[in-house]
């Protein structure tokens, strides 16, 4: 059996060692505390990050996927990064995956063994078509979730990238992946509760990802997202929004111009920008891979 207690997200955090005696704004205090060290350990992995944001961003300009695998929370940030890529870039469902040990329904309830089988995350993996342009990254506070380890240990046999992300060094998954992506806040204030500071590492490490990969893609011009998919009121406002931001075009033109682009905000400003019809502004973000700064650029030299 292995001894929890040899993990620094299982040993017992000094600083709230009087945890029940504290007041609710003591106990808020000693958690921004703690939430201000979450940050500090992301930093000093950045350059794993970097080389993570590279592999990623080649391989779904080559076609593949990124799939993250986890159990418990570490499974459900997986998820919930994933379910955010679609609306806020655009993008396939099916591009950015999240795996969690026992399916759907451990999103909500805890599925019991799920985490400990040795051989459900090369299952899950396969049920995917699991293919060697893809990305596997596996996420376990701990670094020893059996699901992840064994997931990433299928995934290189199959000539994937791998990526563990855990929050203790010298993991077990850091060990079975290509790439180790090992920031440690250090104890968490309520004992071996990995939603606390592990859950916000890991989650600050997948926005790095995943926003940083899809601005390699073309989906961002300046800090906009100019993919986005309006798909509820807010979102419609957001489009006009981003349209007139990108080209200080007025609200009556950037609904006009998004009207003509059928509702593809991308497509509108390099329409507004380059002074454009609809199908010109296509033609010309088509012949730069989907860039909008680019389709400008070239426009502009021809």
């Amino acid at each position: 059996m292995i001894d929890l207690t040899e993990l620094s997200t299982e040993a017992r955090n000094p600083e709230t060692s009087r945890l029940d005696e504290m007041s609710p704004l003591e106990i808020a205090q000693a958690m921004n505390r703690e939430d201000a060290r979450a940050v500090a350990a992301v930093t000093e992995v950045l350059p794993q990050v970097a080389q993570a944001i590279a592999w990623t961003a080649a391989a779904l300009g080559a076609g593949g996927r990124i799939i993250y695998m986890g159990a418990g929370t570490s499974g459900r940030l997986g998820v919930l990064d994933a379910a955010e890529c679609p609306p806020t870039f655009g993008v396939s469902p099916n591009l950015v995956v999240g795996l969690i040990a026992g399916g759907e329904q451990a999103i909500r309830v805890a599925i019991e063994g799920a985490e400990d089988s040795p051989t459900l995350g090369e299952e899950d993996l396969k049920a995917l078509g699991l293919t060697a342009d893809d990305v596997v990254i596996g996420l376990a506070a701990s670094g020893r979730t059996p699901y992840v380890v064994h997931g990433l240990r299928y995934a290189r046999t199959q000539g994937c990238k791998t990526v563990a992300i855990a929050c203790n060094r010298g993991s077990a998954i850091g060990a079975e992946a290509a790439l180790a992506i090992e920031p440690v806040p250090g104890p968490e204030v309520l004992t071996g509760s990995t939603r606390l500071k592990a859950g916000t590492v890991q989650k600050l490490v997948l926005n790095m990802i995943s926003t940083a990969t899809m601005v390699g893609l073309g989906k961002v011009y300046g800090n906009l997202m100019v993919d986005v998919q309006q798909t509820n009121e807010k979102l419609v406002t957001r489009a006009q929004n981003i349209v007139m931001e990108a080209t200080g075009a007025s609200r009556d033109e950037a609904v006009r111009a998004l009207a003509e682009a059928a509702g593809s905000v991308k497509v509108a400003v390099v329409m507004v920008l380059g002074q454009m019809g609809a199908d010109a502004a296509r033609t010309a973000l088509a012949s730069a891979d989907g860039q909008v700064r680019r389709a400008l650029d070239m426009t502009n030299r021809g």
